[in-house]
C-alpha cells in the first residue's frame, strides 16, 4: 500500500542512538519493522501477561490483562493507521509498546511506587517505558537497551502529546537522546494513543460484564451504549440477549473507530498537511474525535470510573496491591540483602540512584511475583475476592 506524504518513512528515520552493523545483514525488514519485533522479543514485553489490565491477578482466563489489552490496542491502531496510509510498523510498534513501563498491578502499583518515591523524583509509567526500553532491558552485548530509533522512542515518550515537564526518567532519557519533547509527535504516535483509549473503553466493558461488576442495565445508563444496544437488537431480533454482548462491542469499537478516521483525514487537510514535519509543527493534535464522539467518549469513562474502576472490589483489590509495592519498597531499601543478586551487586551507593534502582526491580515485576515476593520479605497477606 502507498503511504500518505505525511506517514513516518523508516528510510528518512533520524536514526538509533548507537550505530549497529549494516541492517540488511539480518533479512529485509526496515527500521520501524526491526523496532517492532524488538519489542515483541523483549522480556518486558512478555511480562505484561501476568500484569492487570482492570481485575488484578484475575483467576479467570478470560480476563484481559497488559498483554492482551496491547494486542487489541495493536490491532485498532494497524487498521487506523492503513486508512490514513500512516506507516503500520511504527503504529504497531507504539501500540505493544505502550504500557511497558506499568508496575504490577497498575495504577494502584504505581500510585504506590510515586509515593515511595515522592522524595526522589517520583514514579511515571510512560517514563519507565522509556527508562525500561532505553536501560534496562538489554539483551545485546555492546551497549545497554534495545537501541530502538528516534520515531519510536519519541512516539512513546509523547504520544499524549508535547511534554515541557518531563518527570526525571522522561528527562534522562531526552538528556541521553533528545526526542524533540515539547513538538507533536508522528501521526502514529497521536494514533497509538486513541487506539488505547477506544481498546479499553469498550473491552473494559465486556470484561466488567463478564466479571458481574456491571450490569447490562447499568450500562444502558450510558447514552451511546444505550443507543448501540437497540441498533444491535433491531439488527438481530431473534438472538437472545447474553449472545449480543460481543456484536454491542464490536459496534462500538467500529463507531469510534469510524468517527476518529474521518474527523482526522478533515484535521490534516484543514491543517494542509504535505509532510511528516508538518505533523510536528502543527501545534496541535491531529488524530481525533469529532466533538460529539469526543463527548460521548467522555460519559462513558466517566461512567466506568464510578461504577467499575471504583467498584469496592475494586478498590479493595487497589488498597491490597498498594499494601504490597509499598512494603516491598519497605522492606527492600531497609535489607538490600533481600534483592536478588543480579540486583544487589548493581545497587548503587547514593541516593536517589538506589531507591530508583529498588524501583527498577519492583517496576517490573507481575502481579503474582509481588505476591509472592512480598510473602517471602515481608510477610502473609489476606488477598481480597478475585485472586
Amino acid at each position: 500500500m502507498t503511504r500518505a506524504p505525511w506517514a513516518a518513512d523508516p528510510a528518512a528515520t533520524r536514526g538509533r542512538l548507537h550505530r549497529e552493523a549494516s541492517e540488511s545483514e539480518r533479512g529485509p525488514r526496515d527500521a520501524f519493522q526491526r523496532d517492532r519485533d524488538r519489542i515483541v522479543h523483549s522480556i518486558s514485553f512478555r511480562r505484561l501477561r501476568h500484569k492487570t489490565q482492570v481485575f488484578m491477578a484475575p483467576d479467570g482466563d478470560h480476563f484481559r490483562v497488559r498483554l492482551t489489552h496491547s494486542l487489541e490496542v495493536a490491532q485498532i491502531g494497524r487498521v487506523i493507521a492503513r486508512t490514513l496510509g500512516l506507516n503500520e510498523d511504527l503504529t504497531e510498534a507504539l501500540c505493544l509498546a505502550h504500557d511497558i513501563g506499568h508496575p504490577p498491578f497498575g495504577h494502584a502499583g504505581e500510585d504506590a511506587l510515586g509515593a515511595a518515591l515522592a522524595a526522589k523524583g517520583g514514579f511515571d509509567h510512560n517514563g519507565h517505558t522509556l527508562r525500561a526500553l532505553m536501560l534496562l532491558e538489554s539483551p545485546y552485548p555492546r551497549w545497554p537497551g534495545l537501541n530502538l530509533g528516534w520515531e519510536t522512542l519519541e512516539g512513546l515518550a509523547k504520544h499524549n502529546g508535547p511534554i515541557t515537564n518531563p518527570g526525571w526518567a522522561l528527562a534522562e532519557a531526552d538528556s541521553t537522546f533528545a526526542l524533540d519533547l515539547a513538538r507533536w509527535p508522528s501521526l502514529e504516535a497521536q494514533v497509538a494513543a486513541l487506539a488505547d483509549d477506544i481498546a479499553y473503553d469498550n473491552h473494559d466493558i465486556d470484561d466488567g460484564l463478564r466479571a458481574g461488576l456491571l450490569s447490562r442495565d447499568q450500562i444502558m445508563a450510558v447514552p451511546m451504549i444505550a443507543r448501540g444496544w437497540d441498533a444491535v437488537k433491531a439488527r438481530l431480533p431473534d438472538v437472545p440477549d447474553h449472545r449480543l454482548t460481543g456484536e454491542l462491542i464490536r459496534s462500538q469499537i467500529g463507531l469510534m473507530v469510524n468517527d476518529l478516521i474521518a474527523t482526522t483525514q478533515g484535521r490534516i487537510a484543514e491543517a494542509g498537511i504535505e509532510t511528516a514535519d508538518d505533523v510536528r509543527a502543527a501545534g496541535r493534535c491531529l488524530v481525533g474525535f469529532s466533538d460529539a464522539m469526543r463527548d460521548q467518549e467522555r460519559a462513558l469513562k466517566r461512567f466506568m470510573y464510578a461504577e467499575l474502576y471504583h467498584h469496592p472490589r475494586q478498590l479493595a483489590a487497589a488498597d491490597m496491591a498498594r499494601a504490597v509495592v509499598a512494603g516491598l519498597f519497605a522492606a527492600y531499601a531497609d535489607d538490600p540483602r533481600r534483592l536478588p543478586d543480579e540486583w544487589r551487586e548493581l545497587l548503587p551507593a547514593e541516593e536517589p540512584a538506589r531507591s530508583r534502582h529498588i524501583a527498577d526491580f519492583i517496576a517490573g515485576m507481575t502481579d503474582r511475583y509481588a505476591i509472592a515476593r512480598y510473602r517471602e520479605v515481608v510477610g502473609p497477606i489476606e488477598l481480597p475476592e478475585g485472586f
